[in-house]
């Protein structure tokens, strides 16, 4: 799933059924984008690619992450979400409408933009902590994508097997890791509903919203 900060701001305050609905519309979504990243990565290792149509299927991945980040749907703002989306559009088109673009200016464009979305991806999983029990498998995304992305920068004309490599092994495990997202985000207001239902240590029920709110989010970041 694509996530920023910004997507989960109130939930350190505020986590209520509606809100856990509102996130879990995402997961069709979240689960069309993961299947066609893992199609997508076995299409990157079985064609026998020239660097220019590689660079034209990457800039259109580009344009399908871009237009999936401004429909991902946070709690409190989108803002970030259409930005992002709105910057790897962008570098999708330049990349496609770059005349005879070679080695070094394709493994540019998809190192800088790995290491930007991974590093998103990154604060977005700890933003995302208190809400998604298996917050950390964003975190295991993010912590990919920047080393590929760094790996890319290092030595951008390097081969087009390299590059082959670094897209390929990105879209399958970031399309897996997303499939398995997409399952929890389906039951998210059903484990919130299930948090505040949970009697609290000495079997008692809470007194207070608050201390359901409290309780909920504890039992699911845990």
């Amino acid at each position: 799933m694509f996530v920023t900060p910004a997507s989960f701001d109130s939930f350190g305050r505020k986590l209520t059924h509606a809100a856990a609905e509102r996130l879990s519309r995402n997961w069709t979504r979240v689960l069309f984008n993961g299947l066609l990243l893992v199609l997508a990565g076995v299409l990157i290792f079985s064609i026998d690619w020239s660097v220019s149509s590689l660079a034209a299927f990457i800039g259109a991945l580009f344009i399908f992450e871009g237009f999936w980040a401004m429909l991902t749907i946070g709690i409190d703002s989108r803002a970030a979400n259409v930005i992002t989306g709105l910057l790897s559009v962008a570098a999708g088109i330049v990349i496609i409408a770059w005349p005879s673009p070679s080695l070094t200016v394709l493994g540019i464009f998809l190192g800088s933009w790995l290491i930007v979305i991974g590093t998103i991806t990154i604060s977005g999983a700890f933003a995302a902590r208190r809400v998604l029990p298996d917050w950390w498998l964003l975190l295991l995304v993010g912590l990919a994508e920047v080393p590929l992305g760094v790996l890319a920068l290092a030595a951008p004309g390097a081969t087009l097997a390299a590059l082959i490599t670094v897209g390929g092994i990105w879209a399958v495990a970031i399309g897996a890791t997303r499939i398995v997202l997409a399952f929890e985000l389906r039951d998210l207001p059903n484990a919130v509903d299930k948090a505040y239902a949970g009697p609290t240590s000495n079997g008692a029920t809470g007194k207070s919203q608050s201390e359901r709110y409290a309780r909920a989010a504890g039992s699911i970041s845990g």
